[in-house]
């Protein structure tokens, strides 16, 4: 790294630039959307695999209550299931369904065409465009080394 660049200042102004850009991403609606916990809840089940309900409400670090809360609304809507554990049938899990990974790609689509638009609606040169990709993919081993 060049001695001249101050680390804690590159530091500081991405994640200042991140925390805006994910703020906004974060809110774009969606038709029959989901909420933050909800798709908190979906994306980390989804991303897991099957779990009980206080599993997911420790690994999400929210309370058991609320946790229920939100997965009644998410298996009201279909977009989750509860199913009997196969290697303990006393205890219930609970698995994302299939509309359930079609609402958090709805979610990420919505996103990627937002990032999409802003990024072709005359922002941006196409030399910048370029350097973007490249700090996408240093963005992405920056998060790797986290």
């Amino acid at each position: 790294m060049d001695d001249d660049v101050d680390a804690a200042a590159v530091a500081s102004a991405l994640l200042a630039g991140l925390s805006v850009l994910l703020r906004r991403v974060r809110q774009v609606p969606v038709d029959g959307g989901l909420t933050m916990p909800e798709r908190t809840a979906l994306s980390h089940l989804d991303r897991s695999g099957p779990t009980t309900s206080s599993a997911l409400a420790r690994d999400v670090q929210i309370t058991a209550q609320a946790m229920g809360a939100t997965l009644g609304a998410l298996r009201e809507r279909g977009l989750i299931e509860r199913r009997a554990d196969p290697d303990d049938g006393r205890r219930v899990v609970l698995t994302v369904t299939g509309a359930g990974r079609q609402a958090l790609e709805d979610k990420r689509n919505a996103r990627t065409e937002l990032l999409a638009r802003a990024l072709t609606g005359g922002a941006f040169t196409p030399a910048e465009l370029a350097r973007l990709a490249d700090a996408a993919a240093l963005l992405e081993r920056l998060a790797r080394n986290v």
